[in-house]
């Protein structure tokens, strides 16, 4: 099964040039349940920069029960990682977009057009429950088109409730969602079943982009030392198309 996507390579460290940008991260310190410290977040960039990306766009939790970040937050955040990028001399490019929990909290802000932190191309990054499935997943990823956004869906091969019927996401990507699959995902890092679901998910050409969805610096070192990434120079995320728009 995707053999192809496995395809051994003699250097086992991967290189991740030409996906270019990654979406999905948590490295702005203190706010999430990301870094902790500004000292990490300079090292989570460096490394990022050796992984081969021109461009971060991270992602906060906005998660009302545990979360309760706002723009001003993420943004002062931002600047001081920033400001401490320039004086360590890391030439990666960082901004800051969210990963939006879908609930009655996100819901009012789209509903009453508070300001929302979008990745390129006016994409809000959301995500879903873990455990269980809200009633109205559709109908919530369709208000946020209708609220001229574009939904994309973070780590869709988590969900574990949509594994008994995965006609869902095709479902979803007709209604007009983009899904975003983790690095991790593919390599087992969350175990059997969910690396089953992302490499169906590829398979049947589901998956827009890919993220690290990196929480700490251990996060990008398993990604760089894994032996079964080289399917990423195989697959065609668009990841790239996104750092000129």
């Amino acid at each position: 099964m995707l053999d192809w996507l496995f395809a051994k390579k003699t250097n086992k460290d991967v290189h991740l040039d030409h996906i270019g940008i990654d979406i999905h991260s948590h490295v702005l310190p203190g706010i999430d349940d990301g870094v902790a410290t500004i000292e990490e977040s300079v090292a989570m960039a460096k490394k990022m920069e050796s992984l081969g990306f021109k461009k971060i766009i991270t992602t906060p939790h906005v998660m009302w029960d545990c979360y309760r970040n706002t723009p001003e937050i993420i943004l002062g955040k931002l600047q001081e990682v920033r400001s401490a990028l320039r004086s360590e001399g890391v030439n990666v490019v960082i901004d800051a977009a969210a990963e939006y929990f879908i609930d009655e909290h996100f819901n009012e802000m789209l509903t009453t057009g508070q300001q929302l932190l979008t990745l390129p191309g006016n994409r809000l990054l959301v995500e879903l429950p873990y455990s269980t499935p809200l009633l109205n997943t559709s109908e919530n990823l369709f208000a946020i088109i209708q609220h001229r956004y574009q939904p994309v869906l973070a780590h869709p091969e988590r969900y574990t409730y949509f594994f008994s019927n995965p006609s869902i996401y095709k479902t979803l990507v007709d209604q007009g969602c983009e899904l975003q699959v983790n690095i991790l995902s593919l390599s087992g890092h969350y175990g059997e079943n969910v690396r089953k679901m992302a490499e169906w998910l590829l398979k049947n050409n589901l998956i827009t982009f890919i993220g690290t969805d990196a929480h700490k610096i251990q996060h990008l070192e398993m990604i760089q030392k894994s032996d079964k990434q080289n399917w990423i120079t195989k697959y065609p995320f668009q990841n790239e198309k996104l750092i000129n728009i």
